[in-house]
């Protein structure tokens, strides 16, 4: 499956210590050619971290997509049936989002747009990035694996020591797990080790 003509939306949520990873996965849909269209949660757009200002990183999404940043609700819902995607990217999706999407609550652009995108049953893949996977979230993970048309970028446990209940997708695998979701597969396997113990 190529990318290149296919509008994809990529929405981020607030797991800023995964910004960096995920960077580069928006420039590579970019130079495969496909049309990226970004959204952004309100706490991306209004939280400064030690990661950086949520104006600079949509600064540097609005610059590598040619696009300005979908910020609000209302410019989130014509990606339904008006402007519709192929897919619609949420990379990182936190726990929060997630179990705000898996119990379908809208309040955020974000969150918006993959409910726009569901309703036009096309595929939503989700990068996850949260602490509490194997915790009280993993009853709402666990209904998103079993939905229809949602996919997941790979992911696994990113530090079983210190922080057992967290899982984190790996982002390198965001593009290929697109490509499998666009043809109505998810890529496989879905859940891999991202620690190994020395």
């Amino acid at each position: 499956m190529e990318l290149r003509g296919k509008r994809i939306g990529f929405g981020l949520t607030g797991s800023h210590c995964t910004y960096d990873a995920v960077y580069p996965e928006i420039e590579k849909l970019v130079e495969e050619g496909a049309e990226v269209v970004p959204v952004v949660s309100f706490t991306v757009k209004n939280t400064t971290t030690r990661f950086g200002s949520g104006e600079e990183w949509i600064g540097k999404i609005e610059e590598v997509t040619g696009k300005k940043a979908i910020d609000s609700i209302v410019e989130a819902e014509p990606l339904g049936p008006k402007y519709p995607l192929d897919c619609m990217v949420i990379a990182p999706l936190t726990g929060n989002s997630l179990s705000k999407l898996a119990n379908a609550l809208t309040d955020s652009p974000v969150l918006m747009a993959a409910k726009a995108t569901m309703r036009n049953q096309r595929p939503v893949v989700l990068g996850i990035s949260t602490n509490d996977a194997l915790g009280l979230n993993g009853i709402n993970l666990m209904r998103l694996i079993s939905a229809k048309n949602i996919y997941f970028i790979p992911f696994g446990q990113d530090d079983p020591a210190n922080k057992p209940n967290s899982m984190v997708a790996d982002m390198t695998l965001l593009a290929d797990t697109v490509k499998h979701a666009l043809a109505g597969k998810q890529y496989q396997p879905m859940i891999i080790e991202r620690f190994r113990k020395k």
